[in-house]
């Protein structure tokens, strides 16, 4: 039997207690009071999250500054940004399944504090050393926080039309943090110094930790059991060299040993993971929550729309600065319309049509619009008007991102088992971790080639003028935007086969704490 959902797609039916699109996704039925307090809960898990995802491009433009107050060499200064994602990466896995056994409220408290103290370190650095110690700090404590962060959203808000709207702030601010990480970072670096882009999370984190102990209600998971210690190394290890590997594949190249050598550890160490789970008494990571078929389209999305979606950030930035010649603050308000969009497509469109609307059809339509831009995108010269080709592209890259974000983190996250509600959060965090760590070298790779092939084919003398070398970094951002704009139609693709079911009505159901 079956029945049909507005717009004509079919479904089979369920029992009226059927809670989700498969038994992984089975809950208890019954439902619990709504927690008086859980808007506050809300604003307090939402400043957490701006400061986790802010802080991965916040220091960015600030990082030219920084080189020169602490003397770092050019080849030393990608491990401003590559120790943070080397930890946040390689330890998600084991910051969500911290949270299930220790408590998801007793992490975030932790992970809160531990982060405005890294973050302190880091803006007091002294030297190249203390700032690449303080920002490992930052990754380590932002791999607890982040999955503790998500899970109790969403074993806070139950109701359906409650759950879109938390979901699409949460989505609103996770799209929209690293732009606006590049507009705070512009600003603080151009009107105090370099130093603010970490110091600004420290009052970020104390407003977070005075209003987590008055707002926050964590809901029994599992308490007992032990870490899986070799499920930990294994997973943290193989995770930590991806990351690495791809880090390293910019300035070396693929061919490089650098390279190779940790690409292969990483994918040996994650297959001897996997078999590992398979038969641990407590794996790390249950393989029932990867083998549903909604929640795997939905993470294959997410991997997906980060890989593609990467690039505006890393070469708009540059084509605005170095080619348009933009200060740091006007750069940084020209991604304005692009989190402007992401919060209308979050919170005003997905918000309100996910409870009665398809996922599959919000994610599609938002990778498509997406994709749109970035042809858009793929259309400027050196001599582009932001007003008719950047303005319009932005608006709907974040109109998709907004649309496609928002569901997937709810329907990623719906119905898991309240004890495994953190390493949920944790294996979706990792998955656009390490989508936006491949997007990066990937995206960068087909650019700086097809620059390349470029200059070879136009340049007659031993060098290039300025205004040639111009024309050819353009050209190479616009071949890596056609890139983008494929494999942004192809999460559209996956998640049109895959997230065939709505999310659940009920999600994550457990005893108050």
């Amino acid at each position: 039997m079956s029945k049909k959902r507005p717009g004509g797609e079919s479904l089979p039916s369920a029992p009226s207690t059927a809670t989700g699109p498969s038994p992984d996704h089975e809950v208890p039925a019954a439902t619990q009071a709504p927690d008086p307090k859980r808007w506050w809960a809300l604003a307090v898990i939402a400043l957490a999250q701006l400061m986790v995802i802010l802080d991965g491009t916040v220091v960015n433009i600030a990082l030219p500054s920084a080189q020169r107050a602490l003397g770092m060499s050019d080849a030393d200064r990608q491990w401003v940004i590559t120790a943070y994602t080397l930890a946040f990466g390689g330890l998600l896995l084991l910051g969500g399944r911290i949270a299930d056994l220790v408590g998801r409220k007793r992490t975030f408290v932790i992970g809160l504090a531990g982060f405005a103290a890294a973050s302190a370190l880091g803006g007091a650095a002294a030297g190249p050393g203390m700032l690449f110690a303080a920002r490992a700090l930052q990754g380590a404590f932002a791999a607890v926080l982040a999955p503790s962060a998500l899970s109790l959203l969403a074993t806070t808000f139950t109701d359906p039309k409650e759950r879109a709207r938390a979901f699409g702030v949460y989505g609103a601010l996770a799209g929209g943090g690293s732009a606006v990480g590049l507009i705070v970072g512009g600003l603080l670096t151009e009107y105090l110094n370099w130093r603010w882009s970490l110091y600004v999370n420290v009052p970020i984190a104390l407003a977070a930790l005075l209003g987590a102990p008055a707002f926050l209600r964590d809901r029994s998971g599992r308490r007992s059991g032990h870490l899986d210690v070799p499920g930990a190394l294994l997973g943290c290890g193989g995770l930590v060299a991806l990351v690495y590997g791809f880090s390293e594949a910019e300035p070396r190249g693929w061919s490089s040993p650098s390279v190779l050598t940790p690409l292969v550890a990483g994918v040996v160490l994650l297959a001897a993971f996997v078999w590992w789970q398979s038969r641990a008494a407590s794996p790390l990571l249950p393989l029932r929550i990867v083998r549903d078929r909604v929640r795997a389209g939905s993470l294959a999305t997410m991997g997906l729309a980060t890989i593609g979606m990467f690039g505006v950030f890393l070469f708009l930035t540059y084509y605005l600065q170095v080619v348009l010649g933009y200060p740091p603050v006007r750069t940084g308000l020209a991604f304005v319309p692009i989190s402007a969009g992401i919060v209308i497509g979050a919170t005003q469109i997905a918000a309100r049509l996910l409870p009665r609307t398809a996922p599959r059809t919000l994610m599609s339509s938002g990778m498509v619009l997406a994709a749109a831009g970035m042809v858009l995108l793929s259309s400027l010269t050196v001599h582009t008007q932001y007003v008719t080709h950047v303005l319009p592209a932005l608006l709907l890259l974040g109109l998709g991102m907004g649309l496609t974000f928002m569901p997937v983190y709810a329907t990623a996250t719906a119905g898991v088992p309240a004890q495994d509600a953190g390493v949920a959060s944790a294996v979706l965090n990792t998955v656009q971790q390490m989508g936006a760590s491949l997007g990066t070298v990937l995206l960068n790779t087909i650019a700086t080639s097809a620059t390349g092939r470029y200059l070879h084919s136009h340049v007659r003398g031993p060098d290039a003028d300025g205004a040639t070398l111009d024309q050819g970094v353009v050209h190479g951002f616009s071949v890596a935007y056609r890139c983008s704009a494929g494999v942004l139609l192809l999460a559209a693709l996956v998640a049109g086969l895959t997230v065939w079911h709505r999310t659940p009505k009920h999600a994550g159901h457990d005893a108050p704490a």
